[in-house]
């Protein structure tokens, strides 16, 4: 799509698919980037979602390329990069969106568990920003957003252990990032979602709340927040657009929430 905000840009969103059918962070920011210029290199480990992603981008009228790369492996995420590259010739966006999460406290939570979330979450972002900085750099700048949680800034009221300490690493990836590399102009940010209403939630969210019907579950989980609402996959979308844009241009080594107020809540 011409004359948007990322027209003329290449956006690599990795963990760009869908668990189940429905709108995900990643596919929805697959759409929305692409509503507003961006052709969209949708990745995700598996195929099917990368593909569905893509199609996404291709019904809103917009360009997109899947690859499938599983982002904990340096030589599968280099291939995905070529990729790209072979394309469009450029990256100038990458949005690190990829994460997985395992319930447990620290006597539930197996070290096989706690090394593979570790891998997907933290790892994935040194090796995904080693491949993408060099051509940032060679193009005179660039944006890289990563997607963390709320449970990486507080206790979310159950255990949770792997997925928040990752989520806290992910915050501060980007931060020491943002300050290596801002004289490069490569700005790097992190989008903090909170109570988000994805396909996720269908399969997780009742269990949290020992409850067996799902709207029952949802509307538990909706009073949780100030809002009185979960958000939904576009809201943390269009903060991850507006990040990888040129209104965001002096913003660099922060966190943007987007949680309906949920982390100021005192209980």
């Amino acid at each position: 799509m011409n004359g948007g905000p990322l027209s003329g840009k290449v956006a690599l969103v990795a963990g760009a698919g869908s668990s189940a059918p429905g709108w995900s962070i990643g596919k929805a920011s697959c759409v929305t980037l692409a509503r507003q210029g961006a052709a969209v290199v949708a990745l995700d480990h598996d195929p099917q979602a990368a593909r569905d992603a893509a199609q996404a981008v291709s019904q809103a009228g917009g360009q997109a390329l899947a690859v499938q790369a599983d982002v904990a492996d340096p030589q599968a995420m280099q291939a995905a990069v070529n990729a790209a590259l072979a394309r469009y010739e450029r990256i100038d966006i990458l949005q690190a969106n990829a994460g997985i999460g395992k319930v447990g406290g620290i006597e539930d939570t197996e070290l096989s568990d706690w090394e593979r979330i570790q891998q997907v979450n933290v790892t994935s972002l040194l090796i995904a920003t080693r491949l993408v900085v060099p051509i940032m750099r060679r193009q005179g700048g660039g944006a890289i957003v990563t997607v963390s949680s709320v449970a990486g800034l507080r206790y979310v009221g159950y255990p949770h252990l792997a997925y928040s300490v990752t989520k806290a690493a992910v915050i501060h990836f980007a931060r020491m990032a943002a300050q290596q590399y801002a004289a490069d102009g490569i700005r790097v940010n992190t989008v903090v979602p909170g109570l988000i209403d994805t396909p996720r939630v269908a399969a997780n969210v009742a269990r949290m709340f020992d409850a067996t019907d799902l709207d029952a579950a949802r509307a538990a989980r909706d009073r949780q927040v100030p809002m009185q609402r979960m958000g939904t996959p576009w809201e943390v979308a269009n903060a991850v657009a507006f990040l990888a844009s040129d209104a965001a241009s002096y913003i660099t080594g922060t966190e943007l929430v987007v949680d309906g107020g949920l982390t100021g809540k005192y209980a």
